[in-house]
């Protein structure tokens, strides 16, 4: 077994990957950019070493400068995690050409898998069954448009070297095909440096589940499947294990045709095999194809590891050191279910656009797994990818776990950032995923009501009202006495847009009457805490007049001032604005041009996606303020319309 290994990666799979290493008396190595120099994976593991820069490509991308750190720090091997080098396979050639062990795939194996074209042929010489499509050399628009039409709408556009939903696109008709190809390619040039695109028959009814393989170069073994179908954009929100509604029998073809796809490529270590399945008449043999192979670990390795009590990332130590694979096929079993909610920072009623900020607060359900790279106080950066954690739950059966997904959604506190909680606690309750109904298409068909928040109760109003003016702590002797009237103070509190005028009146030690617009609330002081009309108060964070008021959903509450003013600036729609710091990757109007509503004005990269900029309503523009390739902060001005004369 290694001494030491260097982890090259950052967030909760580096602390995940030190946390194995801790139990195994493996020394670890941190590497870290300037801005993540006081992260959670620098403050674990044994020893850091800073790559310098703010970006991936000056940091983390940097493989001469992380091979030079392991050769220092007298690690002798580097466990990639995932993203970044994790399936570079030139890394991998120079990180065994220094000397070190590679903790994953040969760059062989990774070449063979990393193009999504070549990885179907190869796959269908394997025997393993592939979607129809076209993965042709010949990337003429009027070529792929033609085989698309061979192939019959609905078809998905995917970039060949792609991953993560990144130039990936639906197309529905003949007539949206030739922007969506412009479009799929450029985000997939200004991704992975490759426009390649292939064309594949999209699958109405369709289901994403994956098996997870384990190989030591000559055989492999399957730890059974996992579904992911639960996904916006084509990227993963909740995922679980195992999937739904699987049979003996597609369970045992889907994991023979994993293993033979990773035997075929002389697989060594943990990877994953995506198949698109059929969900359309139930779950059988001959309704699943191959995807794409993920030569790395997963995000969602964890709910594998919950049903099966196997530690992947110790097999992963374990076999690049030269033993063998742990047991054999006949020694895995299922025990139980599992449930993975990713938690990310984002503004959902934005349309899910990635934030950053600083975690006030946060804090995970002692009974929940929260796989997490980051503390209270940290900062979610524009650099990287915005997760917070993920929150993984088991239970003896698929109803029990889900119960404790809920309630760990629910017991989840996070302040000082937008997030997608709420959001996945409505998923948690949505009926059709409780009754197993899943497909991909779930979350678009009922984004509506998934995304739905509920109004403000007044008993909420009250408790947060309440802290922001200090009353919700221990009552003193001499609260509320008065040698006249009750003590009375009024205090205005707003949530979102909507304004509440509070009157707080403190009768006695522990009884205060808070009339929320003239609707009275009783809070009462008990044994247990404060109660709001007889229900328990909920856990509250406070800072600089805002009250976190967690739970299901969790309300930001904040103080407002008699004095504060609307400033209204960027609220009309005569300001096209950054909602993110990033890169303008495109404008595509001028001065003068004429413009309607929704129409695309430019592009802006951040947080590795592409976002597109509309027009909120028709006019003509007045002015371009930014242009491509310059950097922006969030609410930087990038166009502007001439006023509506009124």
């Amino acid at each position: 077994m290694f001494d030491t290994i260097l982890i090259a990666n950052r967030g909760e799979i580096a602390c995940r990957v030190i946390d194995t290493c801790r139990r195994m008396g493996v020394r670890t190595v941190a590497v870290h950019s300037d801005v993540d120099a006081q992260a959670r994976h620098v403050e674990m593991a044994d020893v850091a070493v800073s790559l310098g820069g703010a970006s991936p490509a000056e940091s983390y991308l940097r493989g001469d400068a992380i091979i030079a750190a392991a050769q220092a720090t007298g690690a002798q091997a580097i466990h990639p995690g995932y993203g970044f080098l994790s399936e570079n396979p030139d890394f991998v050639d120079a990180v065994e050409a220094a000397g070190l062990v590679f903790i994953g795939p040969s760059a062989k194996a990774i070449r063979a898998m990393g193009l999504k074209d070549a990885a179907k042929a190869l796959m269908a010489e394997a025997g393993v069954p592939v979607v129809p499509g076209y993965q042709g050399s010949d990337q003429s628009p009027e070529v792929l448009a033609k085989e698309a039409e061979a192939i019959g709408y609905p078809v998905l556009i995917k970039a060949v070297a792609g991953g993560g939903g990144k130039g990936m696109r639906l197309v529905e008709a003949p007539k949206g095909f030739a922007d969506a190809l412009a479009s799929a390619q450029s985000e997939a040039q200004s991704a992975f440096g490759n426009p390649h695109v292939l064309i594949e028959k999209y699958i109405t009814s369709p289901r994403h589940i994956e098996v997870q393989v384990f190989g030591d170069g000559t055989r492999a073994v399957h730890l059974f499947e996992r579904d992911c179908s639960l996904q916006r954009r084509h990227q993963k929100v909740i995922e679980e294990a195992p999937a739904p509604g699987m049979t003996s029998e597609m369970r045992d073809a889907m994991g023979q045709a994993a293993v033979r796809a990773a035997e075929a490529i002389g697989y060594k270590g943990a990877g994953t095999v995506e198949f698109i399945v059929d969900g359309s008449d139930g779950l059988r043999p001959d309704g699943f194809w191959f995807m794409e192979m993920n030569t790395r670990l997963q995000v969602e390795h964890p709910v594998t590891e919950a049903i099966t009590g196997v530690d992947l990332v110790e097999w992963q130590l374990r076999v690049a050191a030269g033993e063998p694979l742990p047991c054999a096929q006949g020694d895995l079993t299922i025990t139980g279910h599992s449930f993975e909610a990713r938690l990310y920072a984002e503004d959902v009623p934005a349309g899910f656009l990635p934030a950053t900020g600083r975690l006030a607060h946060l804090a995970f359900p002692h009974e929940a797994r929260a796989d997490t790279g980051v503390r209270s106080g940290d900062v979610i950066s524009p650099h990287y990818d915005p997760m917070i954690a993920k929150v993984i739950v088991h239970g003896s059966s698929r109803a029990v776990a889900l119960r404790k997904l809920r309630r760990a959604l629910a017991e989840t506190q996070v302040a000082g950032t937008v997030t997608n909680l709420a959001f996945l606690g409505a998923l948690a309750r949505h009926d059709g995923f409780s009754a197993g109904n899943v497909d991909t298409g779930l979350i678009g068909r009922d984004l509506t009501v998934l995304t739905e928040v509920p109004d403000l109760t007044p008993a909420v109003t009250a408790q947060a009202a309440l802290a922001l003016v200090g009353l919700d702590r221990v009552p003193m002797p001499l609260d509320g006495f008065a040698l006249w009237s009750p003590v009375a103070q009024d205090v205005a509190v707003a949530c979102g847009e909507e304004v509440y005028t509070c009157r707080i009146t403190t009768r006695a030690p522990g009884e205060i009457d808070v009339a929320v617009n003239a609707q009275v609330v009783a809070a009462r002081f008990g044994a247990n805490g404060w109660r709001f009309d007889g229900q328990p108060g909920a856990a509250v964070f406070v800072e600089e007049a805002v009250a976190t008021v967690f739970g299901d959903p969790t309300y930001v509450v904040r103080r407002v001032d008699p004095l504060d003013v609307e400033a209204g600036a960027g609220t009309s729609g005569d300001l096209i604005e950054a909602p993110m710091p990033g890169l303008v990757r495109q404008v595509f109007v001028s001065a003068g041009a004429l413009v309607a509503k929704g129409d695309r004005l430019a592009i802006l990269e951040a947080m590795k996606m592409e976002h597109s900029l509309l027009a909120a309503r028709d006019g003509v523009v007045a002015e371009v303020m930014a242009e491509a390739g310059s950097q922006v902060e969030a609410g930087a001005v990038l166009i502007r319309l001439e006023e509506e004369e009124t």
